[in-house]
């Protein structure tokens, strides 16, 4: 018999399915959605007021705790780093430096979506930021060299997620703090699935381009060792902004936020030596970085607003009491979990998948004999799937609005990495030494 946060969330996801149908913006299907559920089960709020002044008054207070955020700020600024790194010849020059470097694995420069979201994710933490910021630079760029498109974006998809995986995380900062683990040890945890799922993707990509040589352009270009070594000067005063920015972070230095202002600055300064700056270029990046900002934040407000109403309505808590009652075997427990988290991933962001979640979820993964730390990547990870699971993932939204593409289109490119990443769940789930062995060697048991 289904329980009645299950019934509502099914009744949820029909609201957001019209209105997705319907061609409503993502931010705005958001606000819709947690507005129907208010209306259809307003219960729990306070009697001493009408139902919109209700739901005005939770949608100004979760707009404004989204928003009201200096952490936030590192967004825009991430954004306009990238698309000063897009709108001029640096971008070019980051590809042509690479060119010889990947000229000999197959695929070539699709792996570049991999690389570049993998350096940037150790830089900004944020899947969002990595995404759009990476996607501004590389998809144009893969399109007017040849390169398929579709397995471009997905690559950008799957890759964007890993700054969820790859410290600093604030996901993980939020795990650490509620489960009472080492933050420290959460880090080093994440830093080998980290790389393996950056693996299994070139790997994919690998074989792509093996089975589909039509996806990379023909070329007959070899590269001798002296011409690659003369192409890491293209590359030379990138990753020298990119060790000033991350530098600044692991030092202790600088704040992300303080980074990505950092990262702005050089990037003008690129920009200007390079003589490739002028106030066309320029309006257009602070425009386009205004668009791109503007979306983004539309979404989180959107989603911090259903958040609050699915902690309302009870919908969070109410699954996971009922998956405690199973009282089910570990494994069947951890599948259990798993679809939980594919199914909240779909309607909810993942800050508030693991605030809401967490202190139900964790006294039940520790009762059936798994361990904290463990858990938090494998939660990590859900989290990461949630941003490219449909109908709501939030990466796909990044990339539509970055690549102007049909939201199915994006979907269907980014269904092999979805899977990739489903597969590193099983691989973690069946050998979790992969996570645990590296902090307990380094910061001990």
């Amino acid at each position: 018999m289904f329980s009645e946060p299950l019934i509502l969330t099914i009744c949820l996801f029909v609201v957001l399915l019209v209105l997705l149908l319907g061609g409503v913006w993502i931010g705005f299907t958001l606000f819709g959605v947690g507005i129907a559920g208010l209306l259809l089960y307003p219960s729990n709020l306070p009697p001493s007021m009408s139902i919109w002044d209700k739901i005005g008054g939770l949608m100004a207070n979760s707009v404004w705790n989204s928003m009201n955020s200096w952490a936030l700020t590192a967004l825009p600024l991430f954004i306009l780093m990238g698309e000063i790194l897009f709108r001029t010849s640096i971008s070019t020059k980051l590809l042509n430096g690479l060119v010889p470097g990947l000229s000999a694995i197959p695929g070539r420069l699709l792996h570049i979506n991999v690389f570049a979201c993998s350096l940037f994710a150790a830089v900004s933490g944020s899947s969002a930021a990595t995404t759009a910021t990476v996607g501004k630079i590389t998809l144009d760029e893969l399109s007017e060299r040849g390169y398929d498109r579709s397995l471009a974006i997905g690559s950008l998809a799957g890759a964007g997620t890993l700054g969820f995986l790859i410290p600093p995380s604030l996901i993980m900062i939020i795990y650490g703090v509620l489960s009472d683990s080492s933050i420290g040890k959460l880090f080093i945890a994440g830093i080998v699935p980290g790389i393996l799922l950056a693996l299994m993707y070139t790997i994919y990509i690998i074989i792509q381009a093996k089975l589909k040589p039509g996806i990379v352009p023909d070329s007959t270009e070899t590269y001798s060792f002296a011409q690659k070594m003369a192409a890491l000067k293209e590359l030379f005063p990138v990753m020298l902004l990119v060790v000033l920015v991350l530098g600044g972070i692991y030092m202790g230095v600088t704040t992300p936020t303080e980074a990505a202002a950092m990262g702005v600055v050089g990037a003008l300064g690129l920009a200007a030596a390079y003589r490739c700056l002028n106030w066309e270029n320029f309006r257009e990046a602070l425009m386009s970085a205004v668009q791109t900002t503007g979306m983004i934040c539309l979404i989180i407000s959107g989603a911090a607003f259903l958040s609050q109403v699915v902690g309302f309505i009870g919908i969070a808590s109410g699954i996971s009491s009922y998956i405690a009652s199973l009282n089910a075997s570990p494994y069947v427990l951890l599948i259990v979990l798993g679809f939980m988290y594919l199914l909240l991933g779909m309607i909810l962001d993942g800050i508030s998948i693991v605030v809401m979640t967490l202190p139900i979820v964790l006294p039940i993964i520790v009762a059936a004999g798994f361990d904290p730390l463990w858990f938090g990547i494998f939660l990590v990870i859900m989290v990461e799937l949630s941003q490219i699971t449909p109908p709501v993932g939030f990466s796909l939204f990044v990339i539509q609005g970055i690549a102007n593409v049909p939201i199915s289109e994006i979907i269907k490119a980014t269904v092999p990495f979805f899977l990739i990443m489903i597969l590193m769940v099983i691989i973690l789930s069946i050998f979790p030494e992969l996570v645990l062995y590296l902090p307990n060697v380094m910061v001990g048991k």
